[in-house]
């Protein structure tokens, strides 16, 4: 059945909707407070987390839960704890982390959308040419991040870039790991060789979105 047919939140997990509650909340109880800045960030967070979800919705395409999931936990861990509660500095692995879970990701997601240009068809092009082109497609979201981090430094006085060029630079490096271990894992898939795991994800999507892989064969 076809997510268009569900509400919005029904086949996401229990963990995402906690998340949005307690982001919701936070905003409240910021705005009762007049703290305009921790409630800023808290709906900001919150308007980032849905995204994923309102867009799946509107294009129609189902994006299994524990995705969302993941980029929830990720949004969250960026945007409030990082910021509010200073989990950079607090957690000397935070920013690499998150940098680097995401980067995977978006190895995963630039894969994904190579994959349904060719319509699911794993010999429609060299594997390395489609893995490939997930991993440029990580790079440059990764790179836009730091470009969003600057704009909120310069815009807000947020402090995202903590000690400027060195964390730059350390975050496009660990982008540029993240994103070749996410490009190489659809690479595996293409060849047959990934099952369970993170290749799971790709396989429900597949499974949950036929209309995008029309050609699809498998060995």
């Amino acid at each position: 059945m076809k997510q268009g047919n569900h509400p919005v939140f029904a086949d996401q997990t229990w963990l995402a909707r906690l998340i949005w509650l307690a982001l919701m909340g936070v905003a409240g109880w910021a705005l009762v407070q007049w703290r305009l800045e921790l409630a800023f960030v808290s709906l900001a967070t919150l308007a980032v987390s849905l995204l994923p979800v309102v867009v799946a919705r509107w294009a129609d395409i189902h994006v299994p839960p524990s995705f969302i999931a993941a980029v929830v936990l990720f949004v969250g861990g960026t945007l409030f704890l990082g910021e509010v509660y200073d989990f950079y500095e607090r957690v000397w692995w935070w920013d690499m982390g998150m940098h680097g879970s995401s980067a995977v990701a978006f190895g995963l997601i630039g894969f994904v959308l190579v994959f349904i240009l060719f319509q699911g068809d794993r010999y429609a092009a060299p594997h390395l040419a489609m893995s490939a082109l997930g991993f440029c497609f990580a790079v440059t979201i990764g790179t836009g991040w730091e470009i969003f981090e600057f704009a909120m430094d310069q815009l807000f006085g947020f402090n995202m870039q903590k000690s400027g060029l060195m964390d730059t630079m350390g975050d496009l490096i660990v982008n540029l790991i993240g994103a070749f271990v996410g490009s190489t894992v659809g690479y595996a898939y293409l060849r047959g060789q990934a099952r369970g795991g993170v290749a799971a994800i790709i396989d429900e999507f597949v499974r949950s979105n036929p209309r995008f892989f029309k050609r699809i064969r498998r060995k």
